[in-house]
């Protein structure tokens, strides 16, 4: 058996932060450890005591003065647009047409998918991310090689391909029917594999004829422990679009709900400019709204209302939107939600927004059991952080005096440097990565 230590200051969250003094909704133990053993956790706790647990002849990785905190879990992201980052000057609608459909047709290279999904995985790892949910591109291929990429790193990754019949170059699209196969035939071969889960994915209304929806609603009909994910109010043009082409719906929303897609297993990406019924129905179908605040601010869609989705009792969740989020730093995407919610006259204590990167983003997945947090028998998925990573930061935290101020100077000031190291079912992962990302950037040159 692999049984180790991680020694170092834990923090690991048990519920949602009520308020920022709100101590019963997290373990934070000063000299602290995590006993993992093949991969899982075993416990976690004081360090004297779970190395007495341990027998006392036990490996240790000593992380101290580091803080230990479950792997962070980002819910929305392109795993064709890792290139794509910074395309200048286009809203959504621009922005797909100009640039990430001509870079999503580059997919069809099995080639080019690995060595992007190489880098990918990679990055995510050099930035505490341990599971994220990510779109792939129209071809089976990317899927392909996203799951692989995955695989072997040992991650838990949920994805899917873009199913598209209309309003895309015809490189990208397929037919109701070639979407419908396709998709089946990838779940079949990849969900429940390893740590590997599906999620099907019509990629917005605009883009899938009713007919493709209505295969999207006999594939969630068929695979209902799936995951469906898709596009929702992110843009004014885009609303304006979609509605036009369900004149029959009474909303955006609707054209989802008609299709009988929002379930607790939805992923709508934005959720911007909602009305009060469309929240309503979110809440009333248990369907997951994702904040995408870097790409909302990027791309001028506009601020996400986390008090209405509150109030409602709708679920809402967070994630980087790479690539029209500029970031694959859940640090830096949560120093962008502040800023959002600051806009709309809305709190965000650092509490809870490192909860939303951990338990918070797990129960949105429903997979709290296995992920976002360190109780005994979840992955053994851990990221070390390092406030002081930066020498700005390392100067503001001399003045720190607690952990929610060093908490809110990670999240404000922190991006990949401050990850010290990355736990993938208890191996460390991020000196790999770098080590990986060379060799995937030769690979991606002589695709």
């Amino acid at each position: 058996m692999n049984t180790f230590l991680i020694r170092g200051r834990v923090l690991t969250f048990l519920a949602e932060p009520k308020a920022i003094d709100d101590t019963a909704a997290w373990a934070y133990v000063e000299d602290g450890a995590v006993l993992v053993r093949d991969g899982k956790v075993v416990a976690s706790g004081e360090y004297a005591d779970l190395f007495a647990r341990a027998g006392g002849d036990v490996e240790i990785a000593d992380h101290r003065p580091h803080l230990v905190l479950p792997g962070f879990i980002d819910m929305h992201l392109h795993f064709p647009q890792t290139q794509a980052i910074a395309s200048y000057g286009a809203q959504l609608l621009e922005w797909l047409n100009t640039y990430i459909f001509v870079e999503e047709q580059k997919f069809a290279s099995r080639t080019h998918a690995d060595a992007v999904a190489e880098r990918f995985m990679d990055e995510l790892i050099a930035n505490g991310t341990t599971t994220a949910v990510a779109y792939c591109s129209v071809h089976p291929t990317s899927v392909d090689a996203y799951f692989s990429a995955a695989e072997a790193r040992g991650m838990r990754m949920i994805g899917g391909k873009v199913m598209m019949d209309r309003n895309a170059p015809d490189a990208l699209t397929d037919t109701p029917q070639q979407g419908y196969d396709e998709t089946k035939a990838l779940i079949a071969k990849w969900h429940g594999r390893g740590r590997a889960h599906y999620a099907i994915s019509p990629r917005f209304a605009i883009t899938s004829t009713p007919e493709q929806m209505a295969m999207a609603q006999a594939l969630v009909a068929e695979h209902p422990d799936c995951y469906v994910q898709t596009h929702l109010s992110e843009n004014h043009d885009e609303i304006a679009f979609a509605t036009s082409l369900y004149p029959q719906a009474k909303d955006y929303t609707d054209i989802y709900a008609r299709y009988g897609l929002l379930n607790e297993r939805m992923l709508l990406g934005h959720c911007i400019h909602l009305s009060d019924r469309e929240i309503s129905v979110l809440a009333e179908t248990s369907a997951v709204g994702v904040f995408c605040p870097t790409s909302n601010l990027f791309l001028g869609s506009g601020l996400f209302d986390r008090d209405r989705f509150d109030a409602a009792g709708a679920r809402w969740s967070v994630a980087t939107d790479v690539g029209a989020g500029t970031s694959f730093s859940m640090l830096e995407t949560m120093g962008e939600a502040y800023k959002v919610l600051h806009l709309n006259g809305q709190k965000l204590t650092p509490f809870n927004s490192f909860y939303r990167m951990t338990l918070g983003n797990a129960r949105a997945l429903g997979l709290e059991d296995r992920i976002g947090s360190l109780h005994a028998g979840a992955d053994a998925d851990i990221v070390i952080l390092d406030s002081s990573a930066k020498p700005a930061m390392e100067f503001r935290m001399r003045t720190a005096t607690s952990l929610a101020e060093e908490l809110f100077i990670l999240q404000t000031m922190g991006d990949d440097r401050c990850i010290a190291e990355t736990y993938v079912a208890g191996k460390p992962m991020k000196t790999r990565a770098a080590k990986c990302s060379a060799a995937a950037k030769r690979l991606l040159e002589t695709a």
